[in-house]
């Protein structure tokens, strides 16, 4: 039996805590279809997980409301995430096979139960990736990411002191919610995890509030990002590409992208003020520390982790990592530690999900470095500010989408997102809702001809 699968059955044995007010473990409808499923019979596409690096797309029951203030939505567009490949990879635990994945999607609302308030059938809104009751202490401070309402996880609880919000798609450890990766989904709380959409942000634009722009903007204003400053950031996926733009519109003097694929240059077309760190290029026995102090004397000032933990560079973190002797590696946080100046600022988003090993907290203690874990983004935060600067043409998350691709198609769409075939940066999932493409989106690829 796999870990995530192990995690899982412990969980059970254990029970979950009595904290949450909303019903926990509905990760496909399919699980009690007299309880979960809609009356009518109606079936729906879904990505589901089927195990370690396995994900295929299932017919699946449509979700009914379940709660009293519950919405139903038409999904009219989702995407993937570098979070969805954590799923994959079954670095994160308490996975079970049909779980439905995706945090990120956007609707229509279809149907919904009585005490929701504020909305609307046929209303076009986009759902956070988090789970909030909109009235907890948490809620009330906008921090949504870590309600206290949602979630009832005992080893999350158990692992880190504390948990976070329930989410959708992200396992059985944050709640088991059954993902937007789907023509239908399930919104618990819906008057809350909502935000309606306006006629002037279309989906293709509206969709990435839900995670990656409030993830990075979130990023940049909490490891506080000033005018004048040189960020350094690891990782030219999605969100160090965002990261780079929102650091550019707080100030930054300069942004140094390091990574080692093609991705450099796709962030350099996008933003050529950009300047990049080949780390697979640099010289034998030259460090990617060493080049950035070289590039940036007494280093950058910021530092920011937009890869993640499960990526090793090194021989002893590969094997540390295959035999389970640490749940991530080191090496990044170390390279941003020993790279920013003295009383530098490094900020971690990527996911880490567990434990470490060979941690240079010496050089962190001694050079007064501030390590700032900036926590699952609290989307709730930030999304109308970031909704209306999209409005306003300030930001256009279209500059991140290099695929338009099918729902049908979706478990492929992983395995090229995984290898990072074809140029993808990111993507748009359509469904049969989905309106026309609009101005500036890419065509649909289809990859089965």
């Amino acid at each position: 039996m796999a870990l995530t699968q192990a995690a899982a059955v412990l969980e059970r044995v254990i029970g979950h805590d009595t904290n949450a007010t909303t019903e926990q473990d509905i990760t496909n409808p399919a699980r009690d279809r007299a309880k979960y499923a809609d009356p009518s019979g109606e079936t729906m596409k879904a990505l589901v997980w089927m195990g370690k690096n396995k994900v295929e797309v299932h017919e699946v029951p449509k979700p009914r409301v379940v709660e009293d203030r519950d919405v139903i939505l038409k999904v009219t567009g989702s995407t993937v995430c570098g979070s969805d490949l954590h799923l994959l990879h079954g670095t994160v635990v308490e996975l079970e096979k049909g779980d439905i994945l995706g945090h990120e999607f956007c609707g229509v609302v279809e149907s919904m139960g009585p005490a929701v308030k504020g909305l609307k059938q046929g209303d076009r809104v986009v759902a956070s990736f988090q789970i909030a009751c909109g009235e907890c202490y948490y809620c009330k401070k906008k921090q949504s990411s870590q309600c206290e309402k949602t979630n009832s996880n005992t080893l999350e609880n158990g692992m880190y002191g504390g948990r976070t919000a329930g989410m959708f798609g992200y396992s059985h450890f944050t709640g088991g919610f059954a993902g937007g990766q789907a023509e239908y989904v399930r919104v618990p709380y819906g008057d809350v995890n909502l935000l309606k959409l306006p006629a002037s942000v279309p989906d293709e634009k509206g969709l990435y509030l839900s995670d990656v722009l409030c993830t990075s903007w979130n990023c940049v204003v909490d490891t506080g990002v000033e005018k004048g400053d040189v960020v350094a950031i690891w990782g030219a996926g999605p969100i160090g590409q965002m990261c780079a733009e929102f650091a550019f519109f707080n100030g930054a003097s300069r942004v140094i992208m390091v990574d080692n694929n093609w991705r450099l240059e796709y962030v350099k077309s996008k933003y050529p003020k950009v300047e990049l760190l080949d780390y697979s290029a640099l010289p034998r026995g030259t460090s990617v520390s060493a080049k950035l102090n070289e590039m940036a004397p007494r280093g950058p000032d910021v530092a920011l982790e937009c890869v993640a933990g499960e990526y090793a560079k090194g021989w002893a973190h590969y094997f540390e990592l295959m035999l389970g002797m640490e749940t991530d590696t080191s090496e990044i946080v170390n390279e941003m530690i020993t790279s920013v100046r003295n009383f530098g600022r490094c900020g971690i988003t990527g996911v880490y999900v567990g434990f470490t090993n060979h941690f240079n907290i010496g050089s962190l203690m001694e050079r007064g470095i501030r390590l700032i874990g900036n926590g699952q983004a609290p989307v709730h935060m930030y999304w109308e500010k970031l909704c209306g600067m999209i409005e306003s043409g300030e930001i256009d998350p279209l500059k991140m989408v290099s695929h338009r691709v099918s729902m049908e198609e979706l478990d492929q769409i992983y395995y090229k997102f995984e290898k990072k075939e074809d140029g993808m940066q990111k993507v748009f999932v359509e469904t049969k809702f989905s309106a026309p493409p609009c101005a500036g989106s890419p065509s649909l690829t289809r990859y089965n001809k």
